[in-house]
C-alpha cells in the first residue's frame, strides 16, 4: 500500500487508508496500524470433531 494514512473510524477503531502499489485501487484496512485499538482479539473457537456417521440424513 502506498500513500497510506492512518484514520480513526466513527466507532473509535483505527484503520489504514491508501492505494494499492500494484494496480492503484483504493484500499481500506480496518485495524491497520498501531492505533491502540481497545477491541479484544477474536477468541479461537474449538472445533468439535464428531465420531461416527451423521444421523441427520433422512431416508425416503
Amino acid at each position: 500500500m502506498k500513500g497510506e494514512k492512518q484514520v480513526t473510524m466513527k466507532n473509535g477503531r483505527s484503520a489504514l487508508s491508501g492505494t494499492c502499489s500494484v494496480c492503484g485501487t483504493k484500499m481500506f484496512k480496518i485495524g491497520g496500524g498501531s492505533g491502540g485499538s481497545k477491541a479484544k482479539p477474536a477468541a479461537k473457537k474449538a472445533v468439535a470433531k464428531s465420531k461416527g456417521k451423521s444421523k441427520s440424513k433422512s431416508r425416503r
